[in-house]
Order: structure tokens, then C-alpha cells, then sequence
């Protein structure tokens, strides 16, 4: 019998990670994950084996990449925050795929964004540029895939539209709310992943559903599935930023921040390329309308909480 082929996913217990592992093991691959958290409840059970990321020890990070054919990146943070921070992800991205070199891993499939470039003022974008960089620099084949905003069970943005809309008379939205985005569904990411795993070509793809939304319909489609719509209002970025800052404060998180505004209002969610998978974000959210919003989702809960499910945070 055919040993599986081992497979290495960073974060199968997190968000998108843990779609790419359950593809990989639909297709009978053996999977292991590198994680902060190898204590959190996961769906996999012994399926999938948890080693810590080790960043600062190259010859450890090595070792839990040894005999691993492809490497699905995901990881990466979403703002600054006390050790959290974009510069340490670039540093820590740029060490996970030395040691995959060196680990003798055959193929990377790194999750991007859309529009990344170095010289953007904004660090999430430049930042992911660099990590871009450095991947094709370092010599084993790749394929870049750059989405734009997630959805599914564990989002965190459609989610927290959805409960503001629920909590709050009016939306204040930033700017005139007519910069586009694709949402794409987490699984058909985790799918084209998958997929891009299989391949020898080096790639560069955008991953975008098959809708586009401008910011304002986005809002307008998920009030009226969910049964809430409010007046939505256009303010200057600055003070809904603020209030952003204010009721993340109140939850004890980050709501959004100035970079996520700037990014969006740039446009840097866009993009015209062929959609990469079917669903469409207005069809899964009347499916999930009953649920959505309901409780806050909070990104600071995750990474102090390492034990609790990411859909129970």
C-alpha cells in the first residue's frame, strides 16, 4: 500500500486553515499543522498531527517540515497589536519558507491578498508584498493566491456587519460606500488550494467570488437578510473609524482599523479576474441569516483564548 502523501497547513485549528486540512483529507493526504495553538478544539480529532511554529528555532521549524510535499501558508495577522505585529509576520513568513527549502518541501501555496505592493502606505499590503517576494526568491515552486474578504462559520467581517446592523439604529459607514470588493467563500479558497497543491507551475492567482459587492450594497443585502435594515450613513472615514475604535474598545477588541478602511476605500479588494468558486456570498448568508450577528466575533478573543474553537469565539 502507498504511504499518503504528508501535507503541512499553518493554522488547522484557526479559519481558513482548517478548510485546506479537511480538503487535504478528503483526498486522503496525510496532514499536519504548525500552529501558536496546538491545544484548541479542533474538528480533526488524532487526524491531524499539531506542532508548534518554533520561528525562533530554524532547526526545530525545519524538522516539523521534513518529509512534508507541499506547505499551504496561511498565516499572517490582521493589525498590530502588542507582540502581533506586521513586521514580526514578515519575519516569521520569511523563516517558515527558509525551512521549508531546507526541509526539502517540494511545493508552497501562500495565502496573499489582492493588490499587494510594497511601496502601499499600508502595512497589511506591503507587508504581504514581502512575503510574496520572498517565497519567489527562494527557489521551490509556489502558487500565490490572493483573496480578497473571506466568508463562512468563522468570519469575522460579514459577521460583525450583521451584528451591528442587529445592535444599532443606523450603520455609519465610511466614505460614500462605493468601493467594490468579491467576497470569496472559505471553502472554495480552501478548494483552489487544494488543487494548487497538485501543480508544478509557479502561479499567481486572485481568489474572488463570483459577486461584487460595493461596500454599501454589501451592507444594504446582509440588513434586509437578516430582517434589520437601517439607514445607512455616509461619514468621513476618520470618526467612523473612531466609533470603530470605540465598540471594539467596549468588546474588548479591535472592530476595524485604519488600514482596513484605507484598503478598502482604495479598492484594493477588487479585482476583474475570472471568479475561483461558485458560491455566492448573497445565497449563503439568507441560509445562515437566523444565526449571523447574533454574538460579536472578537480577533483579540482568539488569540488570547488557545484552547476554544474559533466558531465558539
Amino acid at each position: 500500500m502507498t504511504t499518503p502523501e504528508l501535507h503541512v497547513v499553518t493554522g488547522a485549528f484557526g479559519y481558513s486553515g482548517q478548510y485546506i486540512a479537511r480538503r487535504l483529507l478528503d483526498a486522503g493526504h496525510r496532514v499536519r499543522t504548525l500552529t501558536n495553538s496546538p491545544q484548541r478544539a479542533n474538528p480533526f480529532g488524532d487526524r491531524v498531527e499539531a506542532r508548534l511554529f518554533n520561528f525562533d528555532r530554524p532547526d526545530l521549524l525545519t524538522e516539523s517540515l521534513r518529509g512534508a510535499v507541499v506547505l499551504y501558508n496561511t498565516y499572517w495577522v490582521r493589525f498590530n497589536h502588542g507582540d502581533f505585529t506586521f513586521a514580526r509576520a514578515v519575519e516569521n513568513t520569511r523563516a517558515l519558507f527558509a525551512a521549508a527549502k531546507a526541509a526539502g518541501v517540494r511545493r508552497v501555496v501562500h495565502v496573499s491578498i489582492t493588490r499587494p505592493t510594497e511601496g502601499s502606505p499600508l502595512e497589511y499590503f506591503s507587508g504581504k508584498a514581502k512575503t510574496e517576494r520572498a517565497l519567489i526568491d527562494l527557489g521551490p515552486s509556489y502558487a500565490i493566491l490572493r483573496p480578497t474578504v473571506l466568508f463562512g462559520k468563522e468570519d469575522i467581517l460579514i459577521n460583525n456587519i450583521a451584528w451591528a446592523l442587529r445592535h444599532f439604529s443606523v450603520f455609519l459607514m465610511f466614505g460614500d460606500g462605493q468601493y467594490r470588493l468579491r467576497p470569496i467563500y472559505v471553502d472554495d479558497l480552501a478548494a483552489l488550494a487544494a488543487r494548487e497543491g497538485g501543480g508544478t507551475e509557479n502561479v499567481v492567482l486572485d481568489a474572488v467570488g463570483p459577486e461584487t459587492f460595493t461596500f454599501h450594497e454589501l451592507v444594504e443585502m446582509i440588513g434586509e437578510a437578516i430582517g434589520c435594515r437601517r439607514p445607512i450613513v455616509s461619514t468621513p472615514a476618520a470618526i467612523a473609524c473612531r466609533l470603530g475604535w470605540l465598540i471594539g474598545k467596549l468588546q474588548g477588541d479591535v472592530m476595524i482599523t485604519r488600514e482596513e478602511a484605507g484598503g478598502l476605500m482604495a479598492g484594493l479588494l477588487y479585482t476583474d479576474s475570472p471568479a475561483s468558486g461558485p458560491t455566492r456570498l448573497t445565497d449563503w448568508v439568507r441560509r445562515h441569516a437566523d444565526a449571523l450577528g447574533h454574538r460579536y466575533a472578537s480577533e483579540l478573543a482568539r488569540r488570547h483564548d488557545r484552547l476554544t474553537a474559533y466558531s465558539e469565539l
